[in-house]
């Protein structure tokens, strides 16, 4: 039996069932990421703080960087509503599962982002009689956020690929929605083909979108938003240019 001989044609067919599974993937993880982004920086500044707060973030992180996907959104969907009788929706179970495995992630790539960041420029920033908190913001934090984006990048490409262990709660993401399809075409080799081929093409844009985001963030800043940024500012001047002639 040849590659030919399946029917490929079903792709097509049920490409609008697929697109809205890879939506619901996509809206899960980027509520998730801004979470988990939150969360993470949170986590890592405790984590460099003192005893006995350090510890107690160390135990989250390695708790859930340790945790499979599909074991947290078990434990988060059916577990909290049999312990606590808090009942969650799919989507809601999806998000909190993600971020609360993905913050103990991001909580690492901060904390080696931000000590990455030379103490000269603290010290700097102290110099010039700057507070604690705008050093942070101003100086620490768009440093580390450079050099932790594309790490950030990948965890997110990651969270994608982990919504398709949440079918196991009925989240109609992509592999859900394969799953649905074979059950009445039979077609399995065709339909998981199909959703690898989607996970591939997200996980190419997704990187093409964070290395764009990385070239506006270098110094001197570069790629096609930076160029648009200059162009922008460029006519603006030009324009005060000209009503000042």
């Amino acid at each position: 039996m040849g590659i030919t001989s399946y029917d490929w044609g079903l792709i097509w067919d049920y490409r609008s069932e697929l697109l809205h599974g890879l939506l619901t993937a996509l809206e899960v993880s980027v509520v998730a990421l801004v979470i988990s982004v939150v969360a993470g920086l949170g986590l890592a500044m405790v984590r460099l703080g003192k005893a006995p707060f350090t510890w107690i973030a160390a135990i989250y992180i390695n708790v859930f960087r340790g945790m499979p996907a599909l074991v947290t959104v078990i434990w988060i969907y059916f577990g909290v509503s049999l312990v606590l009788g808090i009942n969650f929706t799919v989507f809601q179970a999806g998000v909190i599962a993600l971020s609360l495995l993905y913050s103990a992630f991001m909580a690492e790539i901060f904390r080696s982002a931000l000590q990455a960041v030379p103490h000269g420029h603290r010290e700097a920033g102290q110099a010039l009689g700057m507070r604690d908190t705008r050093i942070f913001f101003s100086v620490v934090a768009p440093q580390a956020f450079k050099i932790a984006l594309p790490n950030v990048g990948s965890m997110f490409i990651g969270m994608i690929k982990d919504t398709s262990t949440f079918t196991v709660i009925g989240l109609l993401e992509v592999v859900r929605v394969v799953q649905n399809v074979n059950a009445q075409t039979f077609q399995p080799f065709v339909l998981y083909t199909a959703a690898a081929a989607i996970y591939v093409l997200v996980a190419f844009a997704v990187d093409l979108l964070f290395r764009v985001g990385e070239g506006a963030f270098s110094t001197p800043p570069k790629g096609v938003v930076s160029k648009m940024l200059r162009g922008r500012k460029q006519r603006r001047i030009e324009a005060l240019v000209a009503e000042l002639a």
